[in-house]
């Protein structure tokens, strides 16, 4: 499988249609990829609050409309990354789109860990309140958002679903690019995934630089490609098969004994461990 990280910068005052063009170019120049991903939010900037009310867009809105067109155009499927999305109740959704060869939507994900440590985004949107796993020619897809890395257990929830592949948009700040890093090698390893991961560039409203770094992460937690903080495309080759080969050779999803559905082994660890670290 070929995959194409496009790394975009979505600098302050720069009108949305020209970003929307402009990033158009970026992934036709992706031509010959079997997967194109986008960061977060990148149409709006995701540091924009004052300007979400007024940005956000009903389902499917002309981000997602666009991106159809640049997937047929190249017959790939094109991880969006994340759209502000408008519910029909009016509540405001960071909301990540998979989108297949013909033009189709073929995987949705509302974000479900908005993040309120100097940002907004907790308080302006809501989050999501469910995942699920589509089926694509290279295995089963789920999708996370940037913040949702600190959260294992979402990654062990898609792993119980049955997803191989995680894609994951960010808007990761470079003052915490460290962790970036150690998570998104942390979920790939714990959980066996084939992890692509792609964040955004450049810098954003209130000065905040954005750490980019897009990268892909084998089922061993190995980094098979990483872009640099520029704007810019990464490409690199993965194989989706390799996750069913390390899942059989080295099982230890197979070897858990808390948190799945095994009664016996469940009661039999409860015995052995202390509640509240006490």
């Amino acid at each position: 499988m070929k995959v194409a990280l496009v790394q975009v910068a979505s600098p302050p005052g720069e009108p949305a249609a020209e970003r929307r063009e402009r990033v158009g170019d970026m992934v036709r120049a992706a031509a010959g990829a079997d997967l194109v991903v986008l960061p977060e939010l990148w149409e709006p900037g995701y540091f924009e609050f004052g300007d979400y009310e007024r940005l956000a867009q009903p389902w499917p809105g002309s981000a997602v409309t666009a991106a159809s067109a640049w997937a047929r155009q190249l017959g790939c499927y094109l991880h969006l990354g994340s759209v502000l999305e408008r519910g029909t109740n009016g509540a405001l959704h960071n909301t990540a789109v998979l989108i297949g060869p013909s033009g189709e939507v073929a995987h949705t994900y509302r974000k479900i860990h908005v993040f309120g440590y100097r940002s907004r985004e907790a308080e302006l949107l809501t989050p999501g309140d469910g995942v699920s796993v589509a089926s694509t020619p290279f295995g089963p897809v789920a999708a996370t958002t940037c913040y949702d890395l600190r959260f294992p257990e979402l990654y062990r929830l898609l792993a119980d679903a049955g997803a191989q592949i995680v894609i994951v948009p960010a808007a990761w700040p470079a003052e915490r690019l460290a962790h970036w890093q150690l998570f998104t090698a942390s979920r790939a390893a714990e959980n066996q995934f084939l992890l692509i991961a792609c964040n955004a560039a450049g810098e954003q409203r209130g000065g905040v630089r954005l750490g980019g770094h897009s990268r892909v992460l084998s089922p061993w937690g190995d980094v098979l490609a990483e872009a640099g903080d520029a704007e810019g495309i990464t490409w690199t080759e993965a194989d989706p098969a390799e996750v069913g080969r390390i899942r059989a050779e080295f099982p230890v999803l197979a070897d858990r004994r808390i948190g799945v559905d095994r009664p016996a082994r469940a009661s039999a660890a409860r015995e052995r461990i202390r509640i509240g670290g006490e």
